[in-house]
């Protein structure tokens, strides 16, 4: 956030999950430290505790003000005409390669995006109930917002998804009679055995939308079977970087099980081989051959805007590479592999992490797991196989036995990696899998060049995997 300078920072007390509650104002002191520029504090009193305990600022040149008593004001809006490429915000990417970047867009561009890509790709209508639950950190949280401009009715959830089981949010669904759902956990809930279509009843739902990772075919299955069997699933691939969808869904073309459906329209999508060449049923890059009306306009704190076209036109001149492995078929079906720059390369032949995702993740006792191949300085190919035990469970040679022998049997004895070891938190706060920052790690690279601790879920895991890479010799 200090790259941007903020002026204004609006800030909550805390926040009450569960059965405990959990003061933040500390951390808010901490934040202030940082930000040298922040002169106004929003102080938004959720746990009305405000009274006393801890401060919220240490800082006597911010002034502090009451969120209630700023909303209790009557005032006049007034509306400005401004270009279409004038600023309206800053996402920042995840920070899984390198310091996150400030992406800044504008006005217009996100306006005829999020009209074109939720209603024409998601079907969103003027009548829908919009839930879509995510933090405020996700592009998915402006995607949700943008159901206003179809003059939806969000359906905002404050607090854990999965509570008090796996049908928490389905609850939620249920309760508001929800038309159009969005979740990113849907993988967990399938493996927990989890039958929302019997325990609730989400007659309402029409539609179910899925990001932020490749899903292994049995969670379609579950979706269809067990969550809601008459609604349409709708896997879409964009990205923090565009704020809209690259490839997804059509209420015109058919729902096919690992497939998104095609390109959104007005995207030139296409899969390069490394020569630039188009390719059809292959893998090969995802690359947008002509301009998208939401890319970004810049990066904060890039004049020369050096970050901006090394991070989308270094290999491609002139062409957006978006870094993930896509397949693009005669018929224009899409299948992500997963990201390009962390792909694995066992013996010269290239291999998605998504095919090991698929058979590791459907292991009843496997949570969730992060394979890495990475280029090792004494010229060996290293290829570790990271996994989280499911609740209950404790990791141990049968349950590495079990790893192995499922990879080998239905990929191949190339796909067997050459360690599984047990971690606790291989994602960033949005979902996205670590592979690009552990690559690096094990490569050699310090930490704070490859990720920032607030960008994942477990600060201290970064750390874990510098000491992993030390004992391998490479730090």
């Amino acid at each position: 956030m200090r790259q941007a300078r903020p002026t204004v920072l609006v800030a909550a007390d805390g926040y009450p999950p569960r059965r405990q509650e959990y003061d933040r104002r500390p951390h808010i002191a901490e934040i202030l430290d940082g930000q040298p520029t922040v002169r106004h504090l929003v102080a938004v009193d959720c746990l009305h505790a405000s009274a006393g305990g801890p401060a919220w600022s240490r800082r006597p040149d911010v002034t502090q003000h009451n969120w209630s008593d700023l909303a209790d004001r009557e005032a006049q809006l007034a509306y400005a005409d401004v270009a279409f490429d004038h600023p309206l915000w800053i996402p920042w990417s995840s920070g899984t390669t390198g310091i996150p970047k400030g992406i800044v867009h504008g006005h217009g561009g996100i306006v005829v995006e999020t009209l074109k890509s939720l209603g024409l790709g998601v079907d969103l209508r003027a009548d829908d109930r919009y839930l879509f639950h995510t933090s405020t950190s996700w592009m998915v949280w402006n995607f949700m917002v943008a159901g206003l401009l179809h003059g939806s009715t969000l359906v905002l959830y404050d607090g854990s998804p999965t509570h008090p089981d796996f049908n928490g949010l389905r609850r939620i669904a249920e309760r508001t009679r929800a038309t159009t759902v969005g979740a990113a956990y849907l993988i967990a809930a399938g493996k927990a055995g989890a039958h929302p279509a019997a325990d609730t009843d989400l007659g309402a739902l029409r539609t179910i939308l899925q990001t932020g990772s490749a899903m292994p075919d049995s969670t379609w299955g579950w979706v269809h079977d067990r969550l809601a069997p008459d609604a349409r699933l709708q896997s879409i691939c964009g990205g923090t970087d565009i704020r809209s969808v690259l490839a997804g869904g059509s209420p015109l073309l058919p729902v096919r099980t690992g497939r998104l459906s095609g390109p959104s329209l007005g995207v030139a999508l296409a899969s390069w081989d490394a020569t630039g060449q188009p390719l059809v049923g292959e893998q090969g890059e995802l690359v947008v051959t002509a301009p998208l009306s939401s890319m970004p306009l810049h990066f904060v704190d890039d004049p020369d805007h050096e970050r901006y076209r090394s991070s989308y036109f270094d290999v491609y001149p002139g062409v957006w590479r978006h870094g993930d492995w896509v397949t693009l078929d005669s018929d224009l079906s899409v299948v992500v592999a997963g990201r390009s720059d962390s792909t694995l390369n066992r013996m010269g032949v290239r291999m998605g992490s998504a095919d090991l995702y698929a058979v590791v993740e459907r292991l009843p006792r496997i949570a969730d797991s992060l394979v890495i191949g990475a280029e090792m300085a004494d010229g060996r190919y290293y290829m570790p196989l990271f996994v989280v035990p499911a609740d209950g469970e404790r990791f141990d040679d049968a349950l590495r036995d079990e790893i192995v022998g499922a990879i080998r049997h239905s990929l191949s004895p190339r796909h067997v990696p050459d360690a599984v070891v047990p971690i606790e938190a291989p994602r960033t706060l949005t979902g996205t899998k670590l592979e690009v920052p552990v690559k690096r790690i094990l490569q050699g690279a310090r930490v704070t060049d490859v990720s920032a601790e607030g960008a994942v879920t477990r600060p201290d895991v970064l750390a874990w995997f510098a000491e992993f890479a030390a004992g391998l010799g490479q730090s």
